[in-house]
């Protein structure tokens, strides 16, 4: 096992790259919202990034593993409505936009990433609180664990509430095209992010090759096939890390499949908003598995 930094003009951006025992391999960039920006498993690349995107600090990045937290999606007027106040909130929150820590996972191979509180959290957000993600590789499997935490007051605010908060990652995954996509697991019936209005998921997965943005309650696990190389995904997940986004962004060769606590606008709704009081934690898992060989039909 090695955790190096690779900073060397050959590479194509600064990163952190760790390799397990088995050749598995993990890229990071921590100070770029703690963005996982590849997963070598099997000896291939497993997911999408884009990185000429990447090198250009103004853009949203397309590619690797985003965190979305404190919010998945967006929120009412890009304003989070608490007790303290009312703070500005862009999509998917600040997490993917922050500087994280990076240090070795202890006891297993992998990575832990950490998120503290900070002067530029708390203007959108008034708690003292730590994000950890462990990235876990495991034999033909990716095992990801977020820990939250609420930490009480942050930066003299009053007595702390209740920390309200959503958590989701955003992965892409590389496909050999949209049409060799196949998703199977997901339920009849779906949430469609484009129109907000219940759809039928078979016709959403119709249209990958246009563009989707999908929510789902899968009662199981969530697989993404590719027919051209035959080999898939399994998406498996944990409550109340149990919801599943589906997003495609033609014409990108790769497929989000994305689990999240709450759909979009949870924190204004309270639709399956988390709350933690201060002191406590919570654990959430979830875990991507491959699947080497794609049935026939």
């Amino acid at each position: 096992m090695s955790l190096v930094h690779c900073a060397g003009s050959a590479e194509p951006y600064p990163h952190w790259l760790f390799t397990a025992a088995s050749g598995d391999q993990l890229r990071v960039v921590p100070e770029r919202g703690g963005l996982v920006t590849s997963w070598v498993a099997d000896g291939r690349e497993r997911l999408y990034f884009d990185a000429d995107r990447f090198a250009d600090p103004v853009k949203s990045v397309r590619g690797g593993i985003p965190v979305l937290f404190p919010i998945c999606g967006n929120l009412p007027g890009d304003s989070l409505r608490l007790p303290q106040g009312e703070f500005p909130m862009v999509q998917h929150g600040f997490a993917r936009d922050l500087p994280w820590q990076l240090e070795r996972l202890e006891g297993g191979e992998g990575i832990r990433l950490r998120l503290t509180d900070s002067p530029a959290s708390r203007a959108h957000y008034p708690f003292a609180f730590e994000l950890t993600l462990d990235y876990a590789l495991e034999p033909g499997a990716l095992a990801i664990t977020a820990g939250v935490e609420h930490g009480g007051t942050a930066g003299g605010a009053p007595a702390a509430d209740a920390m309200p908060f959503a958590l989701g990652l955003h992965p892409y995954f590389a496909l050999s095209s949209l049409e060799a996509a196949e998703l199977e697991g997901l339920p009849e019936q779906c949430f469609n992010h484009l129109t907000m209005a219940e759809a039928a998921t078979a016709e959403q997965l119709l249209q990958l090759r246009q563009g989707v943005d999908l929510l789902a309650a899968p009662s199981g696990p969530v697989r993404l096939w590719d027919r051209a190389s035959a080999e898939g995904v399994e998406l498996q997940l944990s409550a109340p890390l149990d919801l599943a986004v589906v997003w495609t962004d033609p014409p990108r060769p790769m497929l989000c499949l994305e689990p999240w606590t709450a759909p979009r606008g949870a924190l204004a709704s309270g639709e399956r908003q988390l709350n933690l009081q201060p002191g406590e934690r919570m654990q959430l898992q979830c875990r991507y598995a491959l699947l080497p060989h794609c049935p026939l039909g």
